[in-house]
Parts: structure tokens; sequence; C-alpha cells
């Protein structure tokens, strides 16, 4: 390996080791646990940085752990700016909140009421979906698709190419995870205020807030100490993702900021809608319906709220969001019956499986809550494994599943052979991903059995007529071929 990248690596292990010199804040001693599992799950996954942060009613503590990069190592601290990624798609309905509380907005309304020119393929769905369609991933067209950076001009640029966008289904039938949804929301939260989607976030929730480390650009970011994204392959050590590519929807994926500014942000939105000056920002009531379960995402037992990913873990609910992006996963979790929150963010593609062991022996110890067994859990913008699973004695009948599905970048092909149901994703580029095997464990609800996505879920959804239509992969549906 080069020389910078395994002293960097070293420097990563010796930071760690050193890491409760840098604490931000007392702590007790479930933070402490907290804390030292984190650091063993770095060691183990190749972490090189993480940021964890819990609010437990008035408490606030944080910890940085590890370093920002490898190559040029300095301490993780509260302040040190990660891009967000998805997470930012709660400061998108949370704008939103703000603008259907002024009137400016009304979320059941279509789209075109401030977006007169919109249109997808479907012209149907052009004329009704609704900012409630946007805000709850249930559009229906093809969400994994962004557009170049076009500075202020980005979204407007964004939302004038998607006529040609592929419906995957009918608005409100198949959840399925839609970061172009997200970017539609940003241009209409454009038109409404007239302001650019980076001014407006900045009016509407970063200077009210107080949210000092809080950007929306690279230029933004690289003014602070920040966690650059890293990858690691196996057992190799992390090495640097280059470059930096920002996110250029603000909206879908685009905020960066600290660990401080994230748990301010946290407080706001399990308080009573007051920002710390007295100014109120929202009611109490908007940010409970942001929390309230507009639909269940079908083949699992989460639902979404608006924007919040909602699931029921033992006696607490919970109310989260992830990201991934260019080498950095993170999570913001909040508890908002008991004052509780958890935010970690990690400079790795290997993040999730720190932030999965983290938030789950956190809220197991802070409230007793583990996940039942066969508990379906969903995407939230990050990867995860299922927690508890015992496969169904008899599996069902494959051929109910049998078929191709589709999506405008790829293909998913389920097959049977005499001892198992096995799922391949074959992308358009000609280079098709590794089958994964699967063992049903509910209705419509499977688990992949081997390889390097073992433990995660794959769902199929039913129509109207009760017949298999779409499979769900990361989060995202694709529709059966009548071919």
């Amino acid at each position: 390996m080069p020389f910078p990248v395994a002293l960097g690596f070293i420097i990563v292990t010796a930071w760690l080791a050193l890491a409760r010199i840098h604490a931000q804040s007392p702590a007790d001693a479930r933070f402490e646990a907290i804390a030292s599992l984190a650091e063993s799950k770095m060691r183990e996954y190749h972490v090189p940085g993480v940021a964890l942060g819990i609010v437990d009613g008035s408490r606030v503590t944080m910890r940085g752990l590890g370093v920002t990069s490898v190559e040029d190592p300095l301490p993780i601290t509260a302040h040190t700016v990660f891009p967000i990624a998805s997470i930012s798609k709660t400061f998108t309905a949370t704008m939103m909140m703000r603008l259907i509380e002024q009137g400016k907005v009304d979320l059941r309304a279509p789209v075109r009421t401030y977006l007169p020119d919109f249109h997808v393929q479907d012209e149907t769905v052009s004329r009704d979906v609704t900012i409630w369609n946007l805000l709850t991933h249930t559009a229906g067209w093809e969400g994994q698709v962004s557009g170049p950076d076009r500075g202020e001009e980005t979204l407007k640029n964004f939302v004038g190419t998607l006529g040609g966008l592929m419906q995957l289904a009918p608005p409100g039938m198949a959840w399925s995870y839609n970061n172009a949804g997200f970017s539609v929301a940003g241009r209409v939260i454009e038109t409404v205020t007239g302001m650019s989607i980076n001014a407006a976030v900045q009016e509407l929730v970063f200077k009210p807030l107080g949210l000092m480390h809080a950007g929306t650009t690279a230029g933004d970011f690289i003014v602070n100490r920040f966690a650059i994204g890293h990858f690691t392959r196996g057992e190799d050590p992390p090495v640097l993702q280059r470059p930096f590519v920002p996110s250029t929807s603000v909206t879908a994926g685009g905020i960066g900021l600290c660990l401080t500014d994230l748990l301010t942000y946290a407080r706001f939105h399990m308080a009573d809608g007051t920002a710390a000056t007295g100014e109120r920002l929202l009611s109490r009531a908007a940010l409970e319906l942001m929390r309230t379960p507009q639909l269940s995402k079908q083949g699992t037992d989460d639902e979404i709220g608006l924007a919040w990913h909602l699931r029921t873990v033992g006696p607490v609910r919970t109310a989260a969001h992830g990201g991934t992006l260019a080498g950095h996963i993170l999570l913001l979790e909040l508890v908002p019956e008991k004052n509780f929150a958890i935010g970690i963010l990690t400079n790795s593609n290997n993040g999730w499986r720190v932030i999965q062991d983290v938030e789950r022996a956190a809220l197991a110890s802070y409230h007793g809550a583990t996940f039942a067994k066969n508990q379906a859990v969903a995407h939230r913008g990050l990867v995860e494994t299922l927690p508890v699973v015992e496969p169904l004695s008899n599996q069902p009948d494959p051929a109910p599943y049998i078929g191709r599905y589709v999506r405008p970048m790829n293909t998913v092909v389920v097959r049977a052979d005499s001892r198992r149901v096995l799922v391949q994703v074959q992308p358009n580029d000609g280079n098709p991903q590794p089958e994964m095997s699967l063992t049903f464990y509910g209705p419509d609800r499977a688990i992949v059995t081997d390889g390097p996505d073992r433990g995660q879920s794959i769902e199929f959804v039913r129509g109207p007529a009760g017949d298999v239509r779409w499979i769900r992969v990361v989060g995202r549906i694709a529709v059966r071929s009548v071919r």
C-alpha cells in the first residue's frame, strides 16, 4: 500500500485509542458504553471517523471519535462538518411545513399549482401528483435521478428535464424511495419563496435555529474542519473517496453541518416549534404531523411520515432519517416521547455497519427497546440488515414472484432452482451483479442469505388485484415486465 495511506491508517488507530481525550462534553456510564462500542466497531469495520451524540432529556452529550482523513488526520470534534446526505430531506419537509403554515403551500395541492409546466412521462400523473406525494416518496416515478450542477438554476434545470421520467407505479400505490421527488419539492420552495434553495434553507431553517456550521455548497464546507469520505473494500485499509462530489440537489441530499447543529435541529423537532430565541417557526401540531404515519411501506413493518421514516421498536416509536453520499453514512433518530435523539455521523462507506450496531445498542440501553423476531425494517436512506430473523418453515411457492422487473437503469431478475429463490440486478451497462439467494421470513418478505448483501431485506409488493407487481431492492421498486 502507498506509504501515506499506510501511515494514515496507523494514525487513525492511534486516534481511536486516544479518542476520550477529545470528548466535547461530560458523559454518563451509558453514553461511555455506547461510545466504547462505537470505537470497537470503527476498528472492526475500518471506519476512520465518527461524530456521536445523544440527547437524553435536558442532557446533550457529544463525542468525536477518530479522524477527518487518513491522509491529513485531524480529530473529529462536535463542530466537524459532515455532508448529511438524505437527512437533508427532513429539512426540506421542515421548510415546506413552514410555508404551509404561512398559507403559501397546500400539502394536498397538485404540484402544478406551483409549477404549471411540470410534467413527467405520464400526463395524468403530471396533472394529479401532489406535494404530499413528493414528501412521502409516493410519486411513483423513477426516483434515482439527478441533474448537473447549474448553480442557482440547478433545480429549475432538473425539473425541466423530467418529461421522459418513467412511471413505475401510480402515485400512492407502491412506496419507493425517491430523490427526484424531493428535488421537485425544492423547486416548489424556490418558486413560492422567490429565493434560490440555498437562500431559502438559510432563511427558513439555518438562521432561525442558529445552525452556525450549516451550509449547502462545497464552498460552505471547506471553510470548516471537514470529514472527508472514505472507501474500504474487505480488510483493506480505508482510502479517500476522490473526488468529493456534493449532491447537486440541496433538498434531496445537499446539506452539510456539524453534530452540534444536528442535535440542535433534533431538539427543535422534539419541542414545541419555537427556536432558542423564542421565535415560533412551526406549531407543535405541524411537527407532530411530520411524524404521523401517512402510509405503510408495503412488505415491511415501517411507515413513512412527512420525510421522517417511522417504526416501533419495543415500547418506543422512532422517527429517523439516514444518509449515504460520497463515502459518508449518517443517521439522525428521534424518540420524541422520551425527548431522546441520537446522531451518528461517519466518514466511511462501511459506516452503516457501525451505525446499526450503535443505534440498536443505544435504544436497548436507554429505553429497553429491542426488535421483535421477524420485524421487517425498511430502507431509511442507509443500508441496514434485519435484526432477528427466523425463516418460514414452509417456504412459499416461488411461482408468483418469478419474472423480470424493470427500472430505467436496470432489470431485476427473479428465478428459482430446486433449492431457493435467486435475485439478480442486471444494470443496463451489461455488468450484472452477483445473484442473491433469498429466504422468505413472512408474506412477501425475504432476506438475502449469502454474499456481501447478506441480512438485507427484499420486499415484493402486490397490486390492487393481489398479484405481485413490484420488487423493492434497497428501498427502490422495479415494476414487473409484462413481456
